[in-house]
């Protein structure tokens, strides 16, 4: 009876799965707000059972309720968009750099980008010959204000989203190098944008220092950050120049023309 009720729960969620995405297709062909009774035409869906599920896609902002009884795609898929573009074009353009980079330092070289208050790790050049064991793998995340690459994000935030974003997260540290109060964190991102890069100095985790470049696309917009790992009493300052150049090249790779 078990084996039966989890089949015939598996079917509802694929059914209800299939209903949202007939929803979003439909919603897709169409350049204005379309009426519940048009999408309930044209997908084949009973007007109760698409009003419930535009409901819920509504709430997580998937669609959008433009007058009442009328709908359209919604600026979430725009933001899932935007992320799936930059990882896959980032990575491209990234991979080869960061091996040379790699292989002219012998330390780890890691490609992250934001999402929301943390950065992610989406790739890494590395070998055990660095002699630093890596701490996060890919797909591994961490709070903007301990990490150098999320230090570049938040530099470029206005002091009110630097703010809240404080009081989202508490300033919480991993140890006693962590940066906790607001106002050593607004004076670390004033020398990030001083000097356009960034630094963790064993912020993250003891042992361990990183200095960051940002990439930006075609837009001048900030859509990752290239960053250099190595033990604390190895890591080199002329390693600086290497990185902020091949940050440059994966910019230039997407399309990134720097003005004066």
């Amino acid at each position: 009876m078990r084996t039966t009720n989890t089949a015939e729960t598996d079917k509802t969620s694929i059914q209800v799965i299939e209903r949202m995405v007939s929803l979003l297709d439909a919603l897709a062909t169409y350049p204005d707000p379309v009426s519940l009774k048009e999408l309930s035409s044209v997908t084949g869906l009973h007007p109760s059972t698409a009003h419930r599920i535009l409901n819920d896609l509504v709430i997580k902002r998937f669609v959008d309720r433009s007058e009442p009884g009328t709908y359209r795609l919604g600026m979430r898929l725009l933001e899932l968009g935007n992320i799936v573009k930059s990882r896959l074009d980032v990575r491209e353009a990234a991979l080869d750099l960061m091996r040379q980079l790699h292989r002219k330092t012998n330390q780890t070289v890691n490609l992250s980008v934001r999402q929301n208050d943390e950065i992610i790790y989406i790739d890494r050049a590395f070998s055990e010959r660095s002699g630093m064991q890596v701490v996060r793998a890919v797909g591994g995340r961490a709070p903007l204000h301990l990490t150098s690459t999320g230090k570049l994000f938040l530099s470029i935030d206005e002091p009110r989203m630097v703010q809240a974003y404080a009081a989202r997260t508490g300033l919480a540290g991993h140890n006693k190098n962590s940066i906790t109060d607001l106002s050593k964190l607004q004076g670390e991102l004033s020398q990030v944008r001083a000097h356009g890069y960034a630094r963790d100095n064993e912020e993250l985790e003891l042992g361990v220092r990183c200095m960051a470049a940002g990439i930006h696309d075609d837009s001048g917009r900030l859509i990752a950050g290239l960053s250099i790992s190595a033990p604390a009493d190895r890591l080199q300052e002329e390693w600086l120049a290497d990185l902020m150049d091949t940050a440059k090249q994966i910019s230039a790779a997407l399309g990134y023309t720097e003005t004066a």
